[in-house]
């Protein structure tokens, strides 16, 4: 026996998550897959079916679509088609040939997934379904889905005549029903009808020996009969013979059909197979995206050391309403039992049925809403006490009954056996309830056994405290407020506040301090001794996560003026740099005033010494004014046409197309420009960190307005690519006081184009951005103009 008792998964409620996965599954195959869930110790078993689980769970949250409807199950037919000279009806094959065609698409999509989906491309791997059988099924049948007219021969030409002898009755018929009309003898506006799928004509009943043909019917009323006129009875009569006749050959078409079927009977078989698992695994995966759960580090050993766990069932439940609050449960070896307490209400047993739910589960084979880190044992039993078990018919109180399954677990438990135990020892006088659970407690650990059980009994809580293998844990509650906090703590038993509970529902004060002289100052110190130390943690733990909160608020402040700090020295550099380049060239053209004063004074015979003196001083201003220029030796290269080169001190990479003298014709994207020979370095020749560095010095800005190009180009680029090349490249145009810009993004589905724009925006610098003219880009091109 690997469970117990029988009715283990409705107490724990993995009822309800069978009817979950009941729901989530498209047809009869995956449901009858689900009915099948057992409780497995196998390690590699459970491992396969966790596996492809979650590789169901990535295609759907890579947002693939898994070619998968409503499909009908073809095994109900498998008997029948098992008998020679048996068929199946034009409707069955409606529900088998869909079902095939599903097994073909689905077997081509997993088919192509061996890397990245490996358990599930193992599914394929039995399936030989031929994709011949399955055409030819479907080209006998219509779009009705009805056997077509050229499905045979004989089928073509019975229903050619069927159709001619059709129009000639009825036309036979029309003829005769308008000379009827015309001597009154059809009641007014009767029409032609049907009678025993023969063509009639409506007549009042004081007509109806003038019209030669049979009576097929009556009215209720008795005034009037359909008649089928002679003349038209012959017609029909090989209408009739012809009807026989296609049905004859419908049925030996279905035949040959069901034939075909027999023949590949056993491909079939394993093909349904492969569809149940498909959609069981579909609906596995569905599950788990519903509950956030994941596949754990699975143990081929007894373990349990679970982060973030959650109930599966509340998690559904609450979600979108409330968060639920996740357990940690940590059992060492050396440890392997934790005895929870804590008061009424606060998530006890919740605790122990998220434990036991979880555990089942992920032994079934489905992901568990726990960490993906977390590690999940394997155990060869599972035993639970929960909950009322009064048992009128075998005469059992709610105490002996526990007291049954206790004799139970003592008797087949071992050191791979999971036992959860709710309320352990209540039920009857606490004295010797305790005294009874204390021994079995003891003898469940003398046999290694791994288990969580929970009570409100003090001998339990100091039991767990003076043992090593087995831990005390509790749940954590709100004193001030007298709320359930539904925190499972490990290290220390939890007080069941029995006292403030008992104040907060409104029992008199006196009663209350009667209870306290009762219970007696021991045991009511020692669970005041407990409740402070629950409050000093739990005021240390909120102290904790303050500080932490502050520290890393600080060091993200830290790290965010730090970069602002590197922008803002970049930016001054670059700033400085180009104010020393205008007052360059502004002093160079006050000094050719000068000079020219200069000649005129000389001219004039003016002295000398002065003369020097203020060409020395605009020397020394024009020094101190000069930008900081390095420059950086490259060696010596031979360049030829076709080289990828880059301009000194710049990073886009460009084809030389030509070279004439000391110029260079270079392309950049589909844009060319010329520039000195001199100023190119091949982009495999740059020495790493040499660009950087010329840039981090401001290196160069003579070099920059040289090698400058106004056209951007950012066709073929990713969408994160395009925001830093756009910055460095506004920021060269701003930097060398260009005018306007052009931007090549091209049309495409617009995408770069407005993350171009909404740069732009941000750019203060920018003074109008538009569309190119139509006949040179239009929208493929946003043309700058900067301030």
């Amino acid at each position: 026996m690997n469970t117990y008792p029988a009715d283990l998964e409705s107490k724990l409620g993995f009822d309800q998550i069978r009817t979950k996965l009941l729901t989530n599954c498209l047809g009869k195959l995956g449901e009858d897959e689900v009915a099948q869930i057992s409780f497995s110790s196998q390690s590699d078993v459970i491992k396969t079916l966790l596996l492809r689980s979650r590789e169901l769970k990535q295609i759907l949250e890579k947002g693939e679509v898994i070619p998968l409807n409503t499909y009908a199950d073809p095994t109900v037919y498998f008997e029948l088609i098992r008998v020679e000279e048996s068929f199946l009806e034009e409707e069955n094959f409606q529900e088998i040939i869909p079902a095939l065609h599903s097994i073909l698409t689905l077997h081509k999509f997993l088919k192509t997934s061996n890397e990245d989906y490996p358990e599930l491309f193992k599914l394929t791997e039995p399936i030989n379904l031929p994709g011949e059988l399955v055409a030819a099924l479907g080209d006998k049948f219509n779009e009705k889905g009805k056997i077509k007219d050229n499905a045979s021969t004989e089928l073509a030409r019975i229903r050619k005549r069927l159709r001619e002898e059709e129009i000639r009755v009825r036309r036979l018929t029309e003829q005769i029903f308008r000379d009827s009309v015309g001597h009154s003898w059809v009641p007014e506006g009767a029409t032609l009808t049907i009678r025993e799928g023969r063509v009639v004509i409506p007549v009042l009943a004081e007509h109806k020996r003038k019209l030669r043909g049979f009576i097929m019917d009556e009215s209720a009323t008795g005034q009037t009969v359909y008649i089928e006129p002679a003349e038209s009875m012959e017609a029909n009569n090989e209408i009739r013979d012809l009807l026989h006749a296609d049905r004859r050959e419908v049925v030996k078409i279905l035949k040959a059909l069901t034939t075909l079927l027999r023949e590949n009977l056993d491909s079939i078989k394993a093909a349904c197979v492969f569809l149940g698992l498909v959609d069981f695994n579909r609906a596995k995966a569905k599950l788990a995206l519903e509950m956030e759960a994941d596949m754990p580090l699975l143990m081929d050993r007894p373990a349990m050391n679970w982060i973030l766990a959650r109930h599966p069932l509340l998690h559904l439940s609450l979600k979108g309403k409330r968060p639920l609050i996740p357990l940690t449960v940590d059992l060492p070896d050396d440890a392997r039992f934790l005895l929870v307490s804590g008061p009424n209400a606060g998530g006890k047993s919740v605790c122990l049925k998220t434990v036991g739910l979880i555990q089942y589960m992920v032994q079934c084979g489905l992901l568990a809403p726990l960490f993906e880190k977390s590690q999940v044992g394997i155990f060869k039993n599972i035993f639970l006490d929960i909950g009322d078990q009064q048992s009128i018919e075998n005469d059992l109180s709610t105490y002996s009954s526990h007291l049954k399954n206790m004799s139970f677990f003592l008797a087949h438990s071992n050191s791979e056996t999971l036992v959860l135990m709710d309320e352990l020892g209540a039920g009857t006088d606490p004295n010797f309830g305790g005294g009874i659970a204390e021994a079995i407690l003891g003898s469940l650990l003398q046999k290694r056994v791994w288990g969580v059980a929970t009570t409100h009994y003090y001998n339990l809580k100091l039991f767990a405290a003076n043992r090593t293998d087995i831990r005390n844990g509790s749940m954590q509650f709100d004193s001030k407020n007298l709320q359930p906090l539904f925190h499972l703590e490990i290290g220390k038993p939890g007080s069941s506040f029995a006292l403030e509970i008992a104040k907060k529902t409104g029992l008199p004060q006196a009663t209350i301090e009667r209870a306290e002289q009762i219970i007696g100052k021991e045991l009511t110190g020692l669970e005041t001794l407990m409740k402070t130390v629950a409050e000093e943690k739990q005021i240390l733990q909120k102290n904790q996560r303050e500080f932490i909160e502050k520290e890393m608020k600080l060091t993200e402040e830290r790290a965010r003026y730090q970069k602002l700090n590197s922008e803002l020295e970049a930016r001054k550099k670059e700033i400085i740099d180009r104010a020393k380049m205008e007052a360059s060239t502004l002093l160079k053209e006050t000094n050719r005033e000068i000079e020219k004063t200069i000649r005129h004074i000389r001219e004039n015979k003016a002295e000398k010494k002065e003369t020097r003196k203020v060409r020395q001083g605009l020397g020394e201003l024009a020094v101190k004014v000069q930008p900081h220029i390095i420059k950086i030796s490259l060696p010596p290269q031979l360049l030829k046409e076709g080289d990828k080169v880059k301009l000194i001190g710049q990073e886009v990479t460009g084809t030389l197309v030509s070279i004439k003298d000391k110029q260079a014709v270079i392309e950049f994207g589909s844009a060319r420009t010329t520039v000195k020979l001199n100023q190119l370095v091949r982009s495999d020749l740059v020495e790493p960190g040499s660009v950087s560095k010329a840039r981090s010095l401001g290196l160069d800005v003579m070099s920059k307005q040289s090698a400058f190009v106004s056209t951007l180009d950012l066709r073929g680029k990713r969408a994160e690519e395009v925001g830093a090349e756009l910055d460095r490249f506004l920021d060269d145009a701003i930097l060398l006081s260009q005018g306007e810009l052009k931007i090549l993004h091209g049309k495409g589905e617009g995408v770069l184009r407005k993350i171009v724009r909404e740069r732009l925006k941000m750019v203060k610098q920018v003074a109008s951005f538009a569309d190119e003219h139509v006949e040179r880009g239009g929208e493929g091109i946003t043309v700058v103009v900067l301030k």
